[in-house]
């Protein structure tokens, strides 16, 4: 009893406080799930439910990482924890923001240590849909592999972890009173939770809850919603076949790379848009060349995937290299059917790429049509994703 007075008030009450908002974030998250009860009563795992738009099929969920809500809220808590960088310095959430559909603004990704990636950060939004997770690696088709990429790389570095500090920065969670059951409730049967392949799977996870379908123009296919009629034109031209938008954005997800639970023939296709052609040569600027950089193989020189274009209007700048900054920018650039850059260290025409994608040609779009498909491209924005309390920081003051 001694021992128990000696502690702080104020203390005593902070740490309730932090244990009380945990548990509250995970009720709050499991509010709307089914619940299961696991061989210990005081721990329970709720199996996740989806809430899907109409038009949204099931997502595909690997069988050795099932859905729960507890596991979500972990991962939420893991993936804006600066603690997971090997100096303490950086998040996941610090290069996706969920403001700007979990991309960060910038040209290209920053590391924890400055260092600058070669590529610009993609939106996470319906990630769990994507059939191959980053712009240029066929092989990476899980997010749990691909979550070893920005952890443990050294080329470029990002969170920076390394042989030299992944035990302490595992310390930082294990000695960590939430953290301990955080984990306890996300990954019941495991004696000791807190470790590298459970982070991995509780960010995956948090990932994968990030569903967005009801932008204005979901709305609007639902009958609860209004276009303009500049935008209803820019509906037509970006479905049509004068502007062809739909080729690489037309399903569900508006991007052509597309997996879930009821996939049959998984396909993964990679497109050269003629964004550059160094010297005629057909060459793109080292180490950005795509899949050639994997290949090796002449035809995949300059092939990114085509991203979802859901939430568009707040993820610039656009292209795997940040470098067209606006949607106008990019309307002229598929409209020339390529880019020409005159001058300097990558000059060519891009428009004569001989490794160009067959699907990109001139389109003879006006300065009207061009202003319609951009306020169409607007009404991806999905409003309501970009404010979700459960997708938000959990640090932030406002934020369970």
């Amino acid at each position: 009893m001694r021992v128990i007075l000696s502690i702080s008030p104020n203390y005593f009450l902070s740490v309730m406080n932090k244990y009380l908002v945990t548990i509250f974030a995970v009720l709050s998250l499991s509010a709307c799930n089914t619940g299961t009860s696991t061989e210990d009563p005081a721990l329970t795992t709720s199996t996740w439910s989806w809430h899907l738009p109409a038009s949204f099929p099931t997502p595909f969920v690997p069988a050795d990482n099932p859905m729960t809500t507890q596991k979500v809220e972990l991962g939420r808590h893991l993936f804006y924890d600066v603690r997971l960088s090997g100096n303490g310095l950086q998040a996941c959430g610090t290069c996706h923001l969920q403001e700007k559909a979990f991309t960060d603004g910038l040209t290209v990704a920053k590391g924890s240590t400055g260092e600058l990636h070669p590529r610009n950060s993609q939106h996470l939004a319906n990630v769990v849909y994507n059939t191959t997770i980053t712009w240029a690696n066929p092989a990476l088709t899980s997010l749990e592999k691909q979550m070893e990429v920005p952890m443990f790389g050294e080329n470029p570095i990002e969170l920076g972890l390394n042989d030299n500090n992944k035990a302490a920065v595992l310390q930082r969670f294990q000695q960590d009173n939430q953290y301990q059951l955080l984990f306890k409730l996300a990954f019941p049967q495991d004696p000791q939770a807190i470790n590298y392949t459970n982070i991995i799977k509780a960010i995956a996870t948090f990932q994968r809850a990030l569903i967005s379908g009801n932008s204005r123009y979901d709305q609007f296919n639902q009958n609860k919603a209004t276009l303009s009629e500049s935008e209803l034109r820019g509906k037509n031209l970006f479905f049509g076949e004068k502007a062809e938008c739909f080729h690489c954005h037309g399903s569900f997800n508006l991007n052509d790379q597309v997996r879930h639970a009821g996939t049959r023939v998984i396909e993964t296709p990679f497109h050269n848009t003629g964004l550059f052609n160094i010297g005629g040569t057909g060459d793109f600027p080292f180490p950005n060349r795509g899949v050639f950089e994997l290949s090796g193989q002449p035809q995949d020189m300059g092939k990114f995937r085509a991203s979802s274009l859901r939430n568009v209007a707040v993820t610039a700048p656009y292209m795997h290299d940040g470098s067209l900054p606006t949607l106008e920018a990019v309307l002229d650039f598929y409209a020339a059917g390529g880019r020409n850059i005159v001058e300097g260290v990558n000059a060519g025409d891009g428009r004569n790429n001989p490794f160009k994608s067959e699907l990109i040609t001139r389109i003879d779009l006006n300065e009207q049509e061009k202003a319609d498909i951009v306020a169409f491209l607007k009404t991806l924005t999905d409003d309501e994703f970009l404010h979700n309390p459960q997708f938000a920081n959990p640090f932030l003051p406002q934020n369970p």
